[in-house]
């Protein structure tokens, strides 16, 4: 029983356009509190037992899969909680924690820093009173909180550079995060805003956005021949239709006997039903940027968008918190992929690099990243500024709710990234006259 009084049409409705520049500043780090009573939190709590075990006791991967593989278990609860927001309140917002590898991990460390998923009118049906309630326009949001990234950086400047690029890429921020659980407000730490694919992204970046959405994850999400399998397509638009037939093409043209016997009329298939310029372009920029928790390392960590437009698939990069950093689990991919597993385990990167014609534009875009969204001089410029930014907010993190050791360990993370850049820039320079 209570009344919206906060509520106006343009902060809580739901909007034509949302309001991208409140949300998604570049020269602001925002503050959100979430408010949840003890008790809702105690089930939050409960449930991350059932899910994950006892906090603080180490171990492996969730339950239900290995990392980078298909995971089985049941994403956490749901629960009504309140925001503040700039001296506004959401009401009965549906707030969750989220993630895989980072949500599991955070919590195994006995970490509180957690990540969460908001959405705007997930309790809609229980509460009238929030039907269709929007954040600025927006129904859900991700707060990530920089799983193992001691700069704080790598996700949203990871995904600047995709985005620079003209490639479909989420909008981030940076945010402080406050929970009141019952016993007070407490800063749980620096978080990054992140716009949610089936929600903003897909509705903003294409002028159609009724095609199907596929969030790959599994084997099948490799494209190795043989391995195709729905339930590792999960759809994210449309989930009420059972019709796969356009993922079930993409693995028959990729697999067809026509590109070894005659790779001109590949090329025209695969060309009609997957835009390979726009792969190419992220394969490119994915590379030089490096890039391990993806396509040719892990089964997961990108969407495919079926557009009604040019009914070709667009590939979506997601979730970039490991970029920029030579990576773990084998690495990040070379530029010439000499390290990469062949023999079909990763096709889309096999098949279309042994093409002289896809190489020749997989190479222009590896030559046009250095002069341009993945610029030496740009990339110190975004290093320096944002961490200026988000300074004190990172001088405010406490123990049990911090990836860091020490301050220091945020200096030296971002020394490291600007010598990663130095680092790419002459790998580019090397593999172009080769």
């Amino acid at each position: 029983d209570f009344t919206v009084d906060d509520w106006s049409q343009e902060t809580h409705g739901k909007l034509t356009t949302p309001n991208f520049s409140e949300v998604f500043p570049n020269d602001e780090v925002k503050r959100i509190d979430i408010i949840i009573n003890s008790d809702r939190w105690d089930l939050m709590l409960s449930d991350m037992k059932s899910l994950h075990g006892e906090p603080g006791q180490g171990g492996g991967p969730p339950k239900g899969g290995p990392p980078g593989g298909l995971d089985d278990t049941e994403n956490p609860m749901w629960v009504p909680g309140d925001i503040i927001y700039n001296g506004k309140k959401w009401y009965r917002v549906g707030v969750r924690f989220k993630g895989n590898s980072s949500l599991h991990s955070s919590w195994s460390r006995g970490l509180m820093k957690l990540p969460f998923k908001l959405d705007f009118d997930e309790f809609e049906d229980e509460y009238p009173q929030i039907d269709n309630q929007r954040f600025y326009g927006f129904k859900q949001l991700s707060l990530k909180n920089n799983f193992e990234d001691r700069s704080f950086l790598r996700e949203k400047v990871a995904s600047e550079i995709l985005y620079e690029a003209g490639l479909v890429s989420a909008n981030t921020s940076f945010c402080e995060v406050y929970v009141d659980h019952g016993d007070g407000s407490k800063y749980f730490g620096l978080y990054t805003i992140v716009e949610e694919m089936d929600d903003t992204v897909i509705k903003n970046q294409f002028s159609n956005s009724s095609g199907n959405l596929y969030k790959p994850e599994g084997n099948g999400a490799s494209f190795r021949k043989g391995s195709f399998n729905k339930d590792h397509f999960t759809k994210d638009t449309n989930e009420d239709d059972t019709d796969w037939s356009d993922i079930n093409n993409l693995f028959s043209v990729l697999h067809s006997e026509s590109r070894t016997t005659d790779p001109i009329q590949w090329q025209y298939e695969l060309d009609t039903i997957l835009d390979t310029e726009n792969f190419l372009k992220w394969l490119a920029y994915n590379t030089v940027m490096q890039n391990w928790d993806t396509y040719g390392r892990m089964t997961h960590n990108y969407f495919l968008y079926n557009d009604p437009e040019s009914n070709k698939f667009i590939w979506i990069p997601w979730d970039n918190n490991e970029a920029l950093q030579a990576g773990k689990q084998g690495g990040a991919l070379n530029l010439n992929f000499s390290n990469l597993s062949k023999n079909g385990q990763w096709p889309l990167i096999e098949y279309l690099y042994d093409n002289d014609y896809y190489k020749s534009i997989y190479d222009a875009f590896v030559e046009e990243s250095v002069n341009g969204s993945f610029n030496y001089d740009l990339l110190i410029s975004k290093y320096d500024n944002y961490s200026q930014l988000i300074n004190e907010s990172i001088l405010k993190e406490e123990n049990g709710y911090t990836f860091l050791n020490s301050t220091s360990d945020f200096q030296s993370a971002i020394s490291s990234l600007k010598n990663h850049a130095l680092q790419r820039k002459n790998a580019v320079k090397n593999y172009v006259s080769n």
